[in-house]
């Protein structure tokens, strides 16, 4: 079966059961947090693949990863990953239920990425545009310092992107005198 396919199956499953129980936004948080520390750990897929931890660790690594108190539903959920041999695969569970959570919710993906830390009232004046710029969407910010921009930042939203960047424009000047040439 395909990388992707069973992570999709599962977390469809766990969306429908969590909308029944009316715990889907809190899973989601949940699911979240899981994912964030797959991200902040990446030694914790390893251990999710290694025969040799135990069953139990496992599900005790995975209620962690959700927070101090996940709920009966996830703790459910994992019990069942476990019990189908599918730990493994509970990274991209978690980023499966945050996709399909944030579609049927409109919720859009913004990641500010900014050569510098902004002064809040900046941040918020950014924010604000985008807001209006998505007017139907609920928005989720990340914030990011990449100090190779130079100056300026970039919005990512979801797939469309607006790059007001130095270091764009300056690769920008670079091809248009490469072309004269």
């Amino acid at each position: 079966m395909n990388d992707g396919l069973i992570p999709q199956r599962y977390a469809k499953a766990l969306y429908k059961y969590a909308l029944e129980k009316g715990t889907s936004a809190d899973i989601y948080r949940e699911m979240a947090a899981v994912a964030s520390a797959f991200d902040s750990e990446p030694k914790l897929q390893k251990v999710l693949a290694n025969p040799f931890v135990t069953a139990a660790d496992k599900e005790k690594l995975l209620i962690s990863a959700a927070g101090d108190k996940a709920e009966d539903g996830y703790r459910s959920f994992v019990k069942l990953i476990l019990s189908h041999g599918r730990e493994a695969f509970a990274r991209q569970m978690a980023l499966a239920y945050r996709d399909i959570y944030r579609k049927a919710n409109k919720i859009a993906r913004v990641r500010l990425t900014t050569a510098s830390k902004l002064p809040d009232a900046q941040l918020a004046r950014i924010r604000e545009i985008v807001g209006k710029s998505f007017p139907d969407s609920t928005l989720e910010f990340e914030e990011k310092v990449d100090p190779e921009l130079i100056g300026g930042f970039v919005v990512d939203v979801d797939s469309t992107r607006m790059d007001a960047s130095l270091s764009s424009e300056l690769t920008q000047l670079r091809q248009t005198l490469l072309r004269r040439n």
